[in-house]
């Protein structure tokens, strides 16, 4: 019975009753090689601890300089962890292997912190650090988990002939620290090594490049560290002498590469009238289809492409077609062969409607039962009631509110491609007073849509309109058409909007300046292009917002990525760094130098998704157990 008491006080961890808590992290003890060592021989190193540890995640949090083509073997037991380097040793050369925070006590979990080994098998080691940050060029999100690596080889080709020289992995925040750096010049580089060469070989890998040259340096600095009494209250702020290392604002802006590469991805018929074919890449020469049991031409098809052309979705026009389940095909079409060149390949497939024409039939009939049975009942009750069922018409759906800001369109959606449009048949009035006008519109198709119309008007602000749309206004492919429509439309007044105009200095390079309003979550709200360095933007709802801009510099309208072999970066993006807040009936201005911050810290905190992870305090757990005993806190 005294043995058994004894084994289960032995077992308890952590604080008992009144005790103390373990708050203290572990502490390495030895190491083989010597950590900082020179003269190494050895591809094994062999950590040692005060205590037992654990090594978590270590495939991801682990990163060893010079990279390791053959992957290394980290293993963690008892109070060791055993690295065995399976590349061969390179001569004259620092190793690092950078541990993060992967290393914690085996009980309590208390983290190491950031710990680096190092080792050198020449006479000296190299000391020096090389640090900065990595975002997406797009919108300036930090990017985590990316490579970042250096080459004392300047030339351009060593990104994509040689492995990285010394490597890192960004955190949670962007932020890298590449140590162990000797004196020279280098390049810095970001990779997303899919296939752990570390080199740029795939146009999939996302990549950042700069042409600037950076030298490592250091000098004696100091830092100001807050010490906690508790977890509320600062006990001290000590002033610690540390080596600041040089350069710590690296900024690299990561890209990937436009998708040239073209594969047939999958063809799906989920809708009977229509099937799509799926492409990874698109291409102006658009697939040729030859039917093999229907007829494939005479307009039987009408193709509604996707904005890149990627996604192609094909409307059969005859009746005939959308009844039959399959339709039997040859499919000529540009796809990237083994040597990425584009060619032509000639597949024969069978396109399967998802829903049978049985099912279907099926489903009508159940719907005609259901119909007349309704009309039973209100003959029943003496109701009015159809002896035949009317036919289904073309439900459109109009997109834009009933509420219209006075810079905007009202939009029209129809299900399916239309055969007719009568124009004639729509109608716009204004009113004025208590009496209606007709009012001068345009009804059109939507630039870069199939099944998209606009109504363009001189939209007043404060004023009542009244779309109205005749019968039979509408008749789509398969013969369907519209019933009459009414929609009252109220433009909102002047007086509920504010304006923001912006000063935009500080802009480097070449071309259009695209400027973006984004609301509180990020989104664009509205887009305007700079002139003469003023960007302007009316019918502001009030809110809050922020901005961001772009330099289009090829002018077409959007962001382009950047292309390496063409030593081409992305096209730059900027954001002001504070928020604007816009009320209505007041012009609200902003002052914007692009250049002005680092773009590390440009993005306001409130907008971006990546969040760093809140920086860890020492729990101090006995200082608080000491407070509540009374008595003072062990080793004071």
């Amino acid at each position: 019975m005294l043995v058994a008491l004894i084994i289960a006080g032995c077992a308890r961890m952590g604080s008992p009753d009144g005790g103390w808590y373990d708050d203290t992290p572990p502490h390495v003890v030895g190491a083989s090689p010597a950590d900082r060592g020179t003269g190494a021989t050895s591809n094994k190193v062999t950590i040692m601890f005060d205590e037992f540890i654990q090594l978590s995640d270590a495939q991801s949090k682990v990163v060893i300089s010079p990279p390791q083509l053959e992957q290394p073997e980290i293993k963690a037991a008892g109070k060791r962890i055993v690295v065995e380097l399976k590349d061969t040793l390179k001569p004259n050369t620092t190793y690092t292997i950078d541990f993060s925070d992967a290393i914690t006590d085996n009980n309590e979990g208390n983290e190491l912190g950031n710990y680096t080994y190092s080792f050198s098998t020449g006479e000296q080691i190299d000391t020096f650090e090389m640090s900065g940050t990595v975002l997406n060029a797009e919108d300036l999100e930090p990017v985590k988990g990316i490579l970042v690596g250096l080459y004392s080889n300047l030339s351009d080709t060593a990104f994509t002939t040689l492995p990285l020289e010394r490597v890192s992995r960004t955190d949670a925040s962007g932020r890298f620290v590449i140590k162990g750096v000797a004196p020279g010049q280098y390049r810095a580089y970001a990779l997303q090594d899919a296939d752990g060469n570390y080199l740029f070989n795939q146009k999939s890998e996302n990549i950042a490049f700069s042409h600037d040259l950076y030298e490592p340096s250091a000098k004696p600095d100091i830092r100001q560290d807050t010490v906690w009494r508790d977890s509320l209250h600062i006990d001290s702020i000590a002033r610690i002498h540390y080596t600041h290392f040089y350069p710590d604002d690296i900024t690299l802006l990561s890209f990937q590469e436009t998708q040239t590469d073209r594969q047939l991805i999958k063809i799906e018929r989920k809708e009977p009238e229509k099937f799509t074919l799926f492409f990874t890449y698109g291409n102006d020469t658009l697939p040729v289809i030859r039917g093999l049991n229907f007829n494939a031409d005479n307009g039987t098809l009408l193709l509604e492409p996707s904005i890149n052309k990627d996604t192609l979705t094909y409307w059969l026009c005859d009746t005939a077609l959308v009844n039959q389940d399959t339709l039997s095909m040859e499919l000529t079409y540009l796809m990237t062969d083994t040597t990425r060149l584009l060619v032509n390949r000639t597949d024969t497939v069978d396109v399967l409607s998802k829903v049978s024409l049985a099912k279907r039939l099926k489903a009508k009939e159940e719907e005609i039962k259901k119909w007349e049975k309704q009309q039973e009942k209100l003959k029943k009750k003496g109701l009015a009631y159809d002896s035949i069922m009317p036919p289904k018409s073309l439900d459109f759906r109009v997109i834009s509110k009933s509420d219209l800001d006075p810079d905007k369109n009202v939009v029209i959606e129809m299900p399916t491609p239309l055969a007719r449009c009568d124009t004639s048949a729509v109608h716009l009035y204004t009113k004025v007073d208590t009496l209606w006008y007709r009012a001068r519109h345009v009804f059109r198709p939507r630039e870069g849509t199939t099944r998209q119309y606009e109504l363009l008007a001189e939209w007043k602000p404060g004023s009542e309109y009244s779309l109205e749309i005749d019968t039979l206004a509408f008749t789509d492919i398969h013969g369907l058409t519209s019933k009459p429509f009414k929609q009252g439309i109220k433009v909102k007044a002047d007086e509920e909007y504010s304006s923001l105009f912006v000063n935009i200095s500080g802009v480097k390079e070449d071309g259009d300046v695209i400027v973006q309003l984004l609301s509180g979550s990020g989104q664009k709200v509205k887009e305007v292009v700079a002139k003469r360095g003023r960007a302007e933007f009316y019918y502001v709802a009030p809110g809050s917002y922020y901005l961001r801009c772009y330099v289009d510099a090829n002018r077409n309208g959007k962001w382009d990525t950047g292309l390496y072999s063409a030593d081409r970066q992305p096209e730059a993006v900027y954001y002001f760094n504070e928020q604007i807040e816009c009320k209505a009936k007041w012009d609200a201005k902003r002052d914007w130098n692009v250049n002005e911050r680092p773009r590390f810290r440009q993005k306001p905190s409130a907008i971006t998704k990546q969040k760093g992870e809140a920086a860890k305090k020492l729990r101090n757990r006995n200082a608080e157990r000491a407070k509540q005993l009374g008595i003072k806190e062990p080793g004071k």
